[in-house]
């Protein structure tokens, strides 16, 4: 039904790749204690490893400095991007300020989804191959596509201009790569969602299978990407079945949670809103030394956007929040819409207030308002009780997609407008104890502000409606360049890949 406990099995690739190069002076032996890939996946448990290889990709959401969640937060209209000072992070700090460069983005926002595509790739041209029985065989290639998918849709929203590589490539074919139209992209991933969602399970047991796609998760995500690719009958098609009866459980056992604050406690994993969800462990023992490497399997936004230096005074009843590294502050303009919204409190966290009224301390971080995202910021009762650095260890799953995102992304596919896109949209203010108020798209992309306020959404919906310009210029977007990421300078050397307009 949702993405599951999955990291838990392996999350690493169980596939070693030895490549020599000798001349006919040197003996030639086969390795030994390793598998070349030529002969990896000759049975289910080899190809199982390969597709968990596929998974592990989903890690770039919340881990290592570089995730999903801290980079586009600060992209947004309501987050600086913080930090100890404006040099602290180059490339969040450049996005934030729309001055971001084919030399300072990060490269593994274009890397580390690639890595994820090549590795799903090899995994489809093998399983055909593979000894094992059919239905499982189907999962797989379903899992895989919709993986594949995913990372896809990533992609060309970051960077638009991109190459779609959908068979294994050698090296020296990397080269003479070039970039498909956006229209072909979107075909493609459209495409592999139809094809996979009739395959997997409408729902997995959690304690044997949790991490694993099911149709559900394939079928909103197609839904979000027929919004993005301006199909909105198909999307509200796929969305309707994913979200059922508004404010009801859905077919797939998808509901709102009553209580909103309960989405952020760090023990509430998989619950009925959950569609899509990133698994993190505080057992994996990560340390400095292989932080963001991929073997690695704490929540890095927990660390980033908690308070620098937080201590609470004596007899103090503010939150016993754990240190951090004060990255995505929301702005005071977010915190004045947020007023008299009920999600407030569990969305932003009011040092400011406790460090007035001598509740707390810490130290200020760059741009600092005192107004911090509450959703991600760890407790000191959540440490780990395993080895590894603390800061790089925390448990906390992250959604990728929630029901309330669905939801709200339907009464958008229907135009803002009629009694189900009214319906979809009193739901959503209905748990929170909010009266309705007439649906329109402004109301709608309202809605998803507070709503999903700090989830990584805010920068790619006012792109994809057109409101970027107006509500980023003052952050310095400039319309025709800012509604795509450069791509890596790197990317460019010796290949056939032309950059973005205007970088």
């Amino acid at each position: 039904m949702k993405l599951k406990k999955f990291s838990y099995l392996i999350f690493s690739s169980a596939i070693s790749i030895l490549s020599v190069s000798c001349s006919k002076d040197y003996l030639e032996v086969d390795p030994m204690g390793t598998y070349l890939e030529s002969n990896y996946y000759q049975n289910e448990e080899q190809a199982f490893s390969g597709l968990v290889a596929v998974y592990d990709i989903l890690g770039k959401e919340t881990r290592g400095f570089e995730n999903m969640i801290t980079f586009m937060n600060a992209a947004s209209d309501d987050h600086y991007a913080g930090g100890g000072g404006p040099d602290d992070g180059a490339g969040i700090h450049a996005f934030s300020h729309f001055t971001i460069s084919p030399s300072t983005i990060p490269t593994s926002y274009w890397d580390d989804y690639y890595q994820g595509v090549f590795r799903a790739n090899v995994l489809l041209s093998k399983l055909p191959e593979v000894p094992m029985g059919d239905q499982t065989r189907n999962r797989f290639i379903a899992e895989t596509k919709t993986l594949r998918a995913y990372f896809y849709f990533q992609l060309v929203r970051m960077f638009g201009n991109i190459p779609l590589i959908t068979t294994p490539l050698e090296t020296a074919d990397i080269y003479g790569v070039t970039q498909s139209p956006k229209a072909d992209v979107y075909a493609q991933i459209e495409a592999d969602l139809e094809s996979a969602k009739e395959h997997l399970p409408m729902t997995v047991d959690i304690g044997t299978e949790g991490g694993r796609l099911t149709r559900g998760a394939a079928q909103a995500l197609l839904g979000k990407v027929y919004l993005y690719d301006n199909k909105n009958a198909q999307a509200a098609q796929e969305l309707a079945e994913v979200n059922g009866e508004p404010g009801g459980t859905s077919v797939y056992g998808y509901q709102l949670l009553p209580n909103f604050s309960d989405l952020w406690n760090f023990e509430n994993i998989f619950n009925s809103e959950s569609i899509l969800e990133t698994t993190n462990t505080n057992q994996s023992n990560a340390d400095w030394g292989f932080w963001g490497s991929g073997a690695d399997e704490g929540n890095s936004v927990n660390i980033m956007v908690g308070p620098r230096s937080y201590v609470r005074s004596a007899g103090s009843t503010a939150p016993d929040f754990a240190p951090g590294w004060s990255f995505n502050v929301f702005t005071e303009n977010f915190f004045d819409v947020m007023q008299g919204d009920p999600r407030m409190d569990a969305t932003i966290a009011n040092l400011k207030a406790w460090k007035q009224a001598g509740e707390i301390d810490y130290a200020l971080g760059d741009q600092d308002t005192g107004y911090y995202l509450r959703k991600f910021m760890p407790l000191n009762e959540n440490a780990t009780d395993g080895g590894g650095a603390l800061e790089l260890n925390y448990q906390q799953h992250v959604y990728m997609i929630r029901l309330a995102d669905t939801y709200l992304l339907e009464a958008e596919a229907l135009g803002g407008t009629g009694a189900r896109a009214q319906a979809l949209l009193d739901a959503v203010r209905a748990r929170v104890g909010l009266p309705t108020i007439p649906v329109s798209l402004e109301a709608i992309m309202h809605e998803r502000r507070l709503e999903l306020a700090g989830e990584g959404h805010r920068y790619f919906d006012l792109v994809r409606t057109g409101n970027a310009a107006q509500e980023l210029g003052e952050f310095g977007f400039v319309s025709g360049k800012n509604e795509v990421l450069p791509i890596p300078l790197k990317e460019l050397d010796n290949t056939l890949l032309v950059q973005n307009p205007n970088y």
